[in-house]
């Protein structure tokens, strides 16, 4: 076995990764990526999909935001310390009349506009649909799937990747939806060893959920800047039903 393949997680056809870079890995020759951004995109395209509202993923700072969103007859959302539309989820819960947004973001949007051109299908995971995505899995793909799960995680100030722990109680609650509900479809051989550690994080971390996501770091930062009701709304497990597929260009319910 090559050093590639052992990156990318072959054999195993359900995977686990960290940031763009991993995401480029473990999604080669995938019939799935599953990107998780609990705070805060994956949460922002759950809460906009549910009021059918469809979300574009866009770069972060990219200058041609403003063209792609009149292309798409979209609203662009802005930056969260402008107020008004942006990437906080009780924003696009409570922008009345929206139908089209692009939602620029440093981490899940940003890979998500970046495997949109490299896998079949993409999906948009946060706490709120971790379960409702996987029995959608479950119900919907083969049984010779291959997943790849790529927890977004957020940036050091000098740009590298922080792997973000909301991130991997997000892609854990997925895979352990998947590890649970799929003893019949996904044999234990499936899995990678990452795959099932992150698993494992969320198993440990369920109980008293809604708390340590409030005292993790990307929380407390969070609810330091003034948006308590996000980190409340991003804590909200299972409580969606919709699936968030990205499909012409945007995710939508599915």
């Amino acid at each position: 076995m090559t050093a590639g393949a052992v990156h990318r997680q072959q054999p195993y056809r359900i995977r686990f990764e960290w940031g763009l870079d991993g995401a480029r890995t473990v999604t080669a020759g995938a019939d799935l990526a599953v990107v998780v951004d609990v705070l805060s995109f994956g949460t922002c395209v759950s809460v906009a999909v549910e009021r059918g509202v469809k979300v574009y993923p866009y770069g972060w700072k990219d200058t041609g935001a403003e063209d792609f969103a009149v292309h798409h007859h979209a609203t662009l959302a802005g930056p969260r310390n402008g107020g008004g539309l942006s990437l906080s989820p009780s924003s696009l819960r409570d922008t009345p009349g929206l139908e089209r947004v692009v939602l620029p973001s440093p981490n899940g949007s940003a890979i998500c506009h970046e495997l949109a051109r490299e896998v079949p299908l993409l999906a948009a995971v946060c706490l709120r649909n971790a379960a409702a995505t996987a029995d959608w899995v479950l119900a919907t793909l083969p049984e010779d799937a291959v997943i790849a799960v790529v927890a977004a995680g957020e940036r050091w100030p000098d740009g590298g990747l922080r792997p973000a722990v909301e991130d991997l109680w997000g892609a854990g609650a997925f895979l352990a939806g998947l590890v649970a509900a799929g003893r019949d479809v996904f044999t234990p051989e499936a899995f990678s060893p990452e795959a099932l550690t992150a698993a494992a994080a969320y198993d440990a971390a369920e109980p008293t959920l809604p708390e340590q996501l409030r005292g993790c770091s990307s929380g407390r930062e969070l609810i330091g800047m003034g948006y308590p009701d996000d980190v409340e709304i991003a804590a909200g497990l299972d409580a969606a039903s919709a699936v968030a597929v990205l499909r012409d260009g945007a995710f939508r319910r599915v």
